[in-house]
């Protein structure tokens, strides 16, 4: 790992802390249940439990509700509707359109009427679970799917539009064209901590809350909002959470907000945490989407032209939706240039929870559709798909780099990734021993498939790429770093500690990220989008870097040299070529400059350089650089019970210069698993009378387990430093690697045409469970 200090050569570190593999800064404490959740702290006295009296109906108009017998039920302390909120009644991050209790309208079977405030959590459920027997209303017609809400053209906001060359007339000239749909459904964020939010009532009317969050300052602002209050009236802190995946982006604004209303209007600690079936029935997840496309292609598989629609399915509420299917569009081309296309996205209003952010946040259900209308061409012209994706590639000749919303693909590493993970592989002699296998096999039937990925990173509403950080060096030498990213189990506290420790040029142990706390770094942007150790990695450098600046005229005096000859290593400073001479410990350095009244803390600032985006038009540059992958998976499937098995996994994944490689591979390792549910198990199902989810525990949703894991599973870091001045030059991880099991499903699909004969067309939704697997394998082996 080459020394990346590039913007200051005369302040030196000799031996990085960045570029190499450490534990996450609380792995002990999470093995040994150390670790601090909100649920863990302890009770401050006179803590009150708050509960959610939910809608028994999916659709409907609230006639009233029987308070008195809420209020008359044991422990019972106060009962909140929304009349009561002092301010405004929206936790809705984008649109005012997202009630924090329900007041006119009944929206979704789930959604929260009435908060009940009990002695304990205990009676405050069992009150709450009164909502059937106080709530009255008029039942409404209710639309669950997004295919009825797009024939009724009922929307959360305008449809949008994306498109380059003249996608009509290719299709009309196209030597080979097919039109077809699709279907990929949700995904629940399943976080191992659920929603929770803790309030304690302040001095002067103010209010500290303890909220498992990623967007700390939204959750200040929402909650502001809703009691009237100045933002400086409220404290949101969060220092880990137990899992986020985009579930507690915005959606984590309606605890926040009941729990904020019941303490400050009783002046009295109030915890709100709700139960995995209660979290499943209020809060949204990953948008399904469902797919209409006409495709027109040469004899070679290159992709002409393409006109397609992509429905979401958002919910009752806007949300997050309207950058979910701007990044779906901006990905639907992945790693494939598109001459000619047109895109239309709709985003329907069902009476189903709000759907939000989730690891992609669209960009996984934009770029799926490409990879199955590729699956499906190849299969029409009998040609591997592999082949069938190489010659769609971006390249850089014949201008064959520009994106169709105008950005151009620079430091591509498509082809080069893709090759070594080719070779790697031994893809060539597996595809011929899957054949093989499958020629002399009646019953079970392998599949192979390589996809590849091209994803954005950045947030693509451009304000949003910025970021602060507070850095205090104490004198003995340690140091304290505060920013505004929140850890949620990816690691982001361990790599900034990372950086910070380099740039001083101290061991990583003298370094100790803080809480993330709205009093400490102000305004800041949602940890998602991929973008938490790029934007807070370069804002808590900047600060360290300034520190620095500061003690090199001191450490220079001190020891007698320049400036540039200054050294900062392992906690020491020296003159560069002078091996066995004057050593000055960084504690000493800075012990000195506190005496010389220097001062030892500073802030940073970062706002990612180059974006622009016009919203309207969706052409621009949303995203300051790519990440690449691939994957070849190998699958084994049970054409009697629908059944499937990941034998193999080949995974080769681009995240620039690792800052750490051991979390850098467990965040692609974790992603993949992931996705493979989402693709593989992870169904949700609505009653289609009453609109319940019936999904709404772990005995009927059904996440991927250790058992369905690769039984072969080889993941490799692509180990090239980043194009564009990044952190370090390494790149975001987050996000992107949860395209790569895209080859999970595309395999299963390859089994399943493997069961009928050559050249058939496979009708398999996601998520592949059994059932849709054996439904497929039935429908090919039907006579038409």
């Amino acid at each position: 790992m080459k020394n990346a200090n590039t913007l200051d050569p005369r302040l030196t570190t000799s031996q990085p802390q960045v570029g190499i593999s450490r534990a996450h800064e609380s792995a002990a404490l999470h093995v040994s249940g150390e670790a601090v959740y909100i649920d863990d702290m302890p009770e401050a006295q006179g803590t009150l439990h708050a509960a959610l009296g939910l809608s028994p109906v999916a659709h409907g108009r609230l006639l009233g509700i029987d308070l008195d017998l809420l209020r008359a039920q044991p422990g019972v302390v106060a009962v909140f509707t929304a009349a009561d909120l002092p301010g405004e009644n929206n936790c809705g991050p984008l649109l005012h359109d997202d009630p924090i209790l329900a007041s006119d309208t009944l929206s979704y079977l789930g959604q929260p009427v009435f908060a009940i405030i009990a002695q304990d959590r205990e009676l405050a459920r069992r009150a709450a679970a009164l909502a059937r027997q106080v709530i009255r209303y008029e039942a409404l017609p209710l639309v669950l799917t997004a295919l009825q809400a797009h024939a009724a053209d009922q929307y959360v906001l305008p449809p949008m539009h994306l498109s380059r060359g003249d996608a009509a007339a290719a299709l009309a000239a196209a030597p080979q064209r097919f039109s077809g749909e699709w279907s990929v459904g949700g995904q629940e964020q399943f976080y191992l901590e659920g929603q929770i939010s803790y309030a304690l009532p302040q001095e002067n009317k103010g209010l500290l809350i303890h909220c498992s969050t990623q967007h700390p300052s939204e959750m200040q602002q929402l909650v502001a909002h809703a009691l009237g209050w100045g933002a400086h009236q409220v404290q949101v802190q969060c220092r880990r959470m137990g899992g986020g995946f985009g579930g507690k982006e915005s959606q984590s604004a309606l605890f926040a907000c009941v729990a904020a209303l019941a303490a400050s209007r009783l002046r009295r600690p109030v915890k709100l945490r709700v139960d995995r079936d209660d979290d499943f029935l209020i809060t949204g997840r990953r948008h399904g989407f469902d797919y209409r496309w006409d495709v027109g292609h040469d004899d070679e598989g290159r992709l002409l032209g393409i006109e397609i629609e992509l429905i979401s399915n958002a919910g009752h509420s806007a949300d997050l939706s309207a950058p979910v299917m701007a990044r779906a569009l901006c990905h639907f081309d992945n790693a494939y240039w598109l001459p000619h296309v047109t895109m239309h996205g709709f985003c329907a209003r069902t009476n189903t929870q709000s759907n939000t952010a989730f690891r992609g946040f669209g960009g996984p259900q934009g770029a799926l559709a490409i990879e199955v209308i590729l699956d499906t061409v190849a299969r029409r012209l009998g040609l591997d798909p592999l082949l069938v994706r190489q010659r769609n590639f971006y390249r850089d000749e014949d201008g064959r780099n520009i994106t169709p919303y105008g950005q151009q693909v620079e430091d591509n590493q498509i082809e080069p990734l893709t090759t070594a993970l080719i070779e790697r592989s031994d893809y060539a002699r597996r595809r011929a021993e899957v054949a093989a296998f499958n020629a002399s096999s009646p019953v079970l039937k392998k599949g192979l498939a390589l996809t590849p990925l091209k994803f954005g990173i950045s947030f693509n509403v451009v304000h949003l790429n910025q970021a602060g950080a507070l850095v205090h060096v104490y004198t003995d030498g340690t140091v304290l770093v505060n920013h505004g990213g929140t850890e949620m189990g990816q690691g982001l506290n361990t790599k900034v500690a990372q950086v910070v420790a380099h740039e001083l040029g101290i061991p990583f142990e003298q370094v100790r990220c803080s809480a993330t706390d709205t009093q400490k770094v102000a305004n800041t942007s949602a940890t998602a989008a991929s973008t938490g150790a790029d934007l807070n990695g370069k804002a808590a450098q900047d600060a360290a870097r300034k520190i620095r600046a500061r003690l090199a005229p001191l450490a220079a005096e001190l020891l007698g040299c320049s400036v540039e000859a200054l050294v900062f290593n392992t906690g020491q400073v020296h003159a560069r070529g002078s091996a066995g001479g004057q050593v000055l410990p960084f504690g000493k350095l800075v012990a000195e400059a506190y005496l010389r009244r220097i001062q030892l803390w500073s802030e940073g600032f970062y706002a990612t350089p180059g974006l622009h985006w016009d919203r309207a038009k969706l052409q621009g540059k949303p995203f300051f650089y790519y990440a690449y992958g691939a994957a070849v998976t190998e699958v084994l499937v049970d054409s009697l019970s629908g059944e499937s098995r990941v034998l193999r996994a080949d995974v080769l994944h681009d995240v620039g210069q690792s800052l750490n490689p051991a979390l850098d591979i467990g965040q692609v390792e974790g992603a993949f698993v992931q996705g493979q549910g989402w693709l593989t198990t992870e169904e949700l199902v609505w009653h289609p009378v009453s609109g319940l989810l019936q999904t709404h525990a772990p005995s009927t949703y059904k996440i991927p387990t250790a058992n369905d894991s690769p039984v072969d599973f080889r993941v490799a870091l692509f180990d090239r430093p980043n194009g564009a001045d990044s952190i370090h030059r390494s790149k975001a991880v987050g996000e992107p690697p949860l395209l790569l099991p895209f080859s999970v499903l595309l395999a299963i699909r390859d089994a399943v045409a493997a069961c009928g004969p050559a050249g058939t067309e496979v009708s398999l939704r996601a998520p592949a469970t059994a059932e849709n697997v054996l439904r497929a394998i039935t429908a090919i082996n039907t006579p038409r």
